[in-house]
């Protein structure tokens, strides 16, 4: 098992063009929301176990990133249950932030980490936290 911070430097291994790191602040929150609404569409017990096995693997890498991806998850999840309308605007902002990550690494020149390893699928939006607790001078 990778330890937090191999995990972040393996990820932003592919991730220095300042355009493709600027795609993925606005792009990586829009995936996770779009894949949460997805699943909601199914069945809002679908996303809640989505988000559950997420925190169960940030768990075993950090007790402070997955308090903060808790959080943030409950946020989506109450904004997705305010919606009337979910699974086609979900579907399209997961197709339109997904061109935005091929773009940003099509301008990086490297392709994105999780061809190498799905997890890195569950790293991106903790990757971004890890900035956020790092500016802060919070410890992760």
């Amino acid at each position: 098992m990778k330890a937090i911070d191999q995990w972040f430097d393996e990820y932003g291994e592919s991730h220095h063009n300042p355009t493709n790191k600027l795609l993925h602040w606005i792009c990586v929150p829009l995936i996770t929301f779009s894949v949460l609404g997805i699943l909601w569409a199914i069945h809002p017990w679908v996303s809640v176990l989505a988000v559950a096995l997420a925190l169960a693997f940030y768990a075993t890498l950090s007790w402070r990133i997955t308090a903060a991806m808790l959080v943030l998850s409950l946020i989506m999840l109450l904004i997705l249950s305010m919606m009337t309308y979910v699974f086609i605007p979900c579907v399209a902002i997961f197709i339109l932030a997904w061109i935005g990550q091929f773009i940003g690494h099509h301008l990086e020149g490297k392709k994105p980490s999780f061809f190498k390893d799905l997890q890195f699928l569950l790293i991106g939006p903790i990757w971004l936290l890890g900035f956020i607790f790092r500016l802060l001078g919070i410890r992760y």
